[in-house]
């Protein structure tokens, strides 16, 4: 667990074909079920301090209490989702720490020196989200993206939602289409 962040609720991967992913989660790896959007509506998306008009697809799934998280990017808006695929890269580019107490945390990670990457909101001021960079991309010990996620409201009621949906499930309806916000 880090002692800055707590513990890691979620891995997320960058694909380049979010519905292959999917599959090879279910087939191989028989994690579901997947809540996916296809459009995600965010209020809005920073990159690098620029409004940036980023349209993602993303699916949602647990493994136990660690959410795995697969992020396409459908548009070439600046965003740290097209940073990690345009450097050749493919799979898990960050890990995601939840807070209820967002502001603090997000205030005390600027303050102990970590660089804003992109940062938005999905469903309203208690949706809010922030990349911080973990080191330049050429230093191999620099590892993935730092995220923080705010959880006070609707968008953690929905993650534990996930949570649940996956502790019984048996292999049934795998891909659970789901409108708009996480």
């Amino acid at each position: 667990m880090s002692r800055l962040f707590g513990p890691i609720r979620q891995n997320g991967y960058v694909v380049r074909d979010i519905e292959a992913a999917m599959k090879h989660w279910i087939d191989a790896l028989q994690v579901g079920p997947w809540f996916y959007i296809d459009r995600v509506q965010t209020d809005w998306f920073r990159h690098r301090g620029q409004d940036s008009a980023v349209e993602l697809s993303i699916a949602l799934a647990n493994s136990g209490d660690l959410q795995i998280e697969l992020i396409q990017q459908r548009n070439d808006a600046p965003s740290m989702y097209k940073e990690f695929l345009d450097s050749g890269r493919e799979g898990l580019q960050h890990v995601a720490f939840w807070s209820t107490d967002y502001q603090a945390l997000y205030d005390r990670s600027l303050g102990l020196g970590y660089k804003l990457g992109h940062e938005g909101q999905i469903g309203g001021e208690r949706g809010r989200f922030a990349y911080f960079d973990t080191g330049a991309p050429a230093d191999p010990h620099a590892g993935t993206v730092v995220e923080i996620s705010d959880i006070s409201g609707n968008k953690g009621r929905f993650f534990e939602y996930v949570r649940k949906r996956a502790q019984d499930w048996d292999g049934t309806d795998p891909i659970r289409p789901v409108q708009g916000r996480a």
